[in-house]
């Protein structure tokens, strides 16, 4: 019986002394195991007790100094705004700031550089207002590094009036290709005339453009348009970017944009959705 009592405790402290070695090799892993990346440092940043909101530039942005003073002035504005906004908001229902205030932030990056002069932006924005859940937007930017300023995209095509032939091409090519991205995702319940209601044949309202990249160095493969939640489907379907190939507006466009289009669109650039 003694034997067996001085055994049990024995085996007792043996298995005890190797959880400990164990914990302890454990805790020593994660401390040693490399930490995640840092969050990027804000190039603006408004930080109180009603928001928290940032702007981001990527680095080929900042590598622009006249394209990077262009974003960060628009930048800096949305981040005012949007600070008035919250202070008015918690002054009127601080409530709904008992867990803290909003938080917001907007990304600039560069999609693509085309003839090493035109320069498309995605300005990505998210929003968390303690609602339901948060929000996201999205918009473009096109800027022409020889005039240091931001273009549309009316240079490349002969004409762009609303209802008028170019838009209505692009439009039929837009909703095309929309279909298409929701049969991928099983959302063609959503594929409706009712959804593309707001695609609509004006350079200001058939949504937001970038020129896509191209398999042909230096060239555009066509456009591509940009949609956030809610626009073209329900919130739960996400973002749908749509694309229209270069080939599909050959005949409406002017000599520069012949000049800038070429190629056909890389297969890493549809796969992400870009």
């Amino acid at each position: 019986m003694g034997t067996d009592v001085t055994y049990h405790r024995a085996t007792t402290r043996a298995g005890l002394l190797l959880r400990i070695a164990f914990l302890s090799a454990l805790a020593t892993l994660v401390i040693a195991s490399p930490s995640h990346a840092a969050d990027p440092k804000p190039d603006a940043i408004i930080k109180n007790r009603t928001i928290e909101a940032r702007v981001l530039l990527d680095d080929q942005i900042k590598a622009d100094p006249a394209l990077a003073a262009d974003c960060l002035a628009e930048g800096k504005k949305w981040l005012e705004k949007n600070a008035a906004d919250a202070a008015a908001s918690r002054k009127q229902d601080p409530q709904f700031f008992q867990n803290g205030g909003w938080d917001f932030e907007r990304k600039y990056t560069i999609r693509s550089v085309v003839a090493d002069r035109y320069v498309s932006l995605i300005r990505a924005d998210y929003m968390d207002t303690h609602g339901a859940h948060p929000n996201s937007g999205v918009d473009t930017i096109l800027w022409d590094k020889a005039q240091a300023k931001r273009i549309s995209i009316r240079p490349f095509f002969t004409e762009t009036a609303d209802n008028g032939a170019t838009m209505k091409a692009l439009q039929k090519a837009v909703i095309a290709s929309l279909r298409i991205e929701k049969k991928k995702r099983d959302a063609g319940e959503t594929a409706t005339n009712e959804w593309f209601k707001g695609v609509e044949p004006s350079l200001l309202k058939i949504g937001a453009v970038t020129l896509a990249p191209s398999t042909e160095a230096g060239k555009s493969s066509g456009l591509t348009f940009h949609y956030p939640p809610y626009a073209v489907g329900p919130y739960a379907e996400g973002e749908y970017v749509a694309f229209a190939s270069w080939e599909t507006l050959k005949p409406y466009l002017t000599p520069e944009g012949a000049r800038i289009f070429g190629g056909m669109r890389p297969k890493g650039d549809e796969d992400d959705g870009q």
